[in-house]
């Protein structure tokens, strides 16, 4: 058999393609910064970009002066989450030209500008601060147990570094000038302590994601303490360790002491049985670099079992079957990461510019099915309110022109124990609004809620 070479292309052509970390000194800012420097996990957090002023001092005349009012401006009225990049991440970032720094896809999640967002709806009429109800459903504060074998932990209300489609948006990070945080009641240490106890008297849970915020926030010991008490609860066979900074700040777990500790963890969880990975998440091939390959090789070759990337659909990011399978085939070629979830973004306020309909979302699936080993495929899922991970063929019913689906699920979450109906309601979603028809569009501007 010979391969005809004038035959149609693919719709998508793989090529292996090597890693490169982009030469920060190219920004003024960071022209004298040595590696040495930039390797360390110390000085890229005294370095991360807090606000406007600190962004400037490291762009010199990269940017022009309309990027900052645009960026002043939603700063001001729509940012859920306040400004905090680390030096790892702006430098992934397109800065040939202020045109250039607009369209780069980590620009677009991690520092959004006022011209970003819709002015038609720039919050979808059903979002919510807490859009997936995770506070309705603690156990105990910060423990959300909404699957019957699964829990939440989420240990602290910090990250290395903020993301503007945060969907805890509600607890995480700093108050802003649009939304006033909630913050946890207990002590650090009560919350956690109360967190143990009740996953020892409920022997029904068997898989804990440790969280926040960002594991990589929380000291080493207070963090391999938490999981040493995890892997000794008989009922406990799966912890996956939640950290964007895997990708943000692979500084953090390249330290001697992370490795070290990470170490004896994996040895622990081995001899009892209990299986060990780190959860991270990247939106876009540009920020899978060599320091973030070696950063999840390393975690690999203390013992754990994976290295899982749950990203993130967002519009202007990924929402292109070139994107999501350029990103999935670095990750798991170049990194070892195992592409995993992409989730549907969440209806928090100011985010329909970022968010897809499910349509759009089915699409996308569909166009990457194929092409990556099938345990490599990442999944496209829709976190559906009440519900779950839902992945978005198991739609129920599909109203298309008022953009809602309609889901259902087979297990009640912490909150249903004494509802009948729980397991044969239908719980809806809702597409932007304008991904709708014109007939769409006006019946949501007559009938949406106030």
């Amino acid at each position: 058999m010979t391969i005809d070479v004038h035959a149609r292309p693919q719709p998508y052509a793989y090529r292996r393609r090597e890693l490169v970390e982009p030469d920060w000194r190219r920004f003024p800012g960071w022209a004298g910064v040595t590696c040495e420097e930039w390797e360390s996990a110390q000085w890229q957090r005294a370095h991360c970009v807090k606000n406007i002023r600190q962004l400037r001092e490291v762009m010199g005349g990269l940017l022009r002066e309309e990027f900052y009012a645009d960026l002043e401006r939603d700063q001001r009225h729509r940012a859920t989450m306040s400004m905090l990049i680390p030096p790892q991440m702006v430098n992934t970032m397109d800065v040939e030209s202020t045109e250039a720094f607009y369209a780069d896809p980590v620009r677009r999640y991690m520092l959004p500008v006022f011209s970003d967002r819709r002015t038609d709806w720039p919050s979808h009429p059903h979002s919510a601060r807490d859009s997936l109800h995770e506070a309705e459903m603690w156990a105990v504060e910060g423990l959300t147990h909404r699957y019957p074998t699964k829990v939440l932990a989420e240990l602290l209300p910090t990250c290395p570094q903020y993301c503007g489609h945060c969907t805890r948006m509600d607890l995480v990070g700093t108050s802003t000038p649009a939304i006033e945080k909630h913050k946890f009641g207990l002590r650090p240490a009560d919350r956690h302590d109360a967190m143990l106890d009740y996953l020892r008297r409920t022997p029904g849970v068997r898989d804990v994601v440790v969280s926040g915020g960002d594991v990589a926030n929380l000291p080493w010991p207070r963090l391999e303490n938490f999981v040493s008490q995890l892997i000794r609860i008989d009922n406990i066979r799966d912890i996956r360790l939640a950290t964007k900074a895997l990708m943000g700040l692979p500084q953090h777990w390249l330290q001697d002491e992370v490795r070290a500790g990470m170490e004896r963890l994996a040895a622990k969880a081995h001899e009892r049985g209990v299986q060990i990975a780190i959860h991270t998440h990247v939106n876009t091939v540009r920020s899978v670099t060599p320091l973030v390959a070696k950063a999840a090789r390393a975690m690999l070759d203390t013992g754990i079992r994976d290295v899982r990337n749950q990203g993130v659909l967002l519009r202007g990011v990924n929402d292109s079957p070139e994107a999501l399978l350029d990103l999935s085939f670095a990750l798991l070629d170049e990194a070892a990461i195992l592409p995993y979830y992409l989730y549907m973004c969440d209806m928090i306020p100011f985010s329909e510019h970022w968010r897809l309909a499910v349509w759009e979302a089915q699409e996308l699936q569909h166009a990457i099915m194929g092409y990556l080993p099938g345990f490599a495929t990442p999944r496209i899922v829709c976190d559906v309110p009440y519900v779950g991970k839902r992945w978005v063929h198991q739609i129920a019913d599909y109203d298309r022109e008022r953009g809602i689906s309609y889901w259902t699920k087979n297990y009640r979450t912490g909150i249903e124990g004494e509802d009948p109906d729980a397991l044969t309601r239908m719980y809806e979603y809702y597409d932007p609004i304008d991904t709708l028809s014109p007939a769409g569009q006006e019946w949501w501007r007559r009938y949406a809620p106030a």
